[in-house]
């Protein structure tokens, strides 16, 4: 074989190992039954909060505690515990993405990413008629 041919080989076997060693850190959203099954898994979860258990959050007491209910799209639901400071506007948020590892009845998150209402939603009202435009006169 010629050098080059080796190289090139050489080349294709590290792009190889590079591509597998990229495939382990790729992450997939599941459910909440789905994280139940993998407890103790690294997991993210897309959830929202249930507004309807209550949210405990102190920040005298422990600012670094927070724990919440959240729903899953299936209707399943899920005590959160937190351990970092609790999000701005967490409660206006649409949808959360949960980082974190189920640990027993509850799941043990790392970190939260809000989904923020959007700005951008149809309103009628904020919807404008186009402004007519004046044709330009005849030369």
């Amino acid at each position: 074989m010629k050098k080059t041919h080796i190289i090139i080989l050489v080349l294709i076997a590290a792009a190889i190992v590079v591509l597998i060693s990229y495939t382990g850190d790729l992450t997939t959203y599941e459910t909440i039954a789905s994280a139940r099954q993998k407890e103790g898994k690294f997991v993210n979860l897309i959830a929202k909060l249930d507004k309807s258990q209550p949210l405990e959050y102190d920040a005298v007491k422990n600012p670094n505690y927070l724990t919440f209910t959240a729903v899953d799209t299936l209707g399943n639901s899920v005590k959160v515990v937190y351990h970092n400071n609790k999000p701005t506007d967490m409660e206006k948020s649409e949808r959360l993405v949960l980082k974190g590892k189920m640990q027993g009845d509850h799941f043990e998150c790392k970190d939260i990413l809000l989904k923020c209402p959007s700005k951008y939603k149809d309103d009628p009202k904020a919807q404008k008629q186009p402004e007519p435009v004046a044709a330009e006169p005849a030369k």
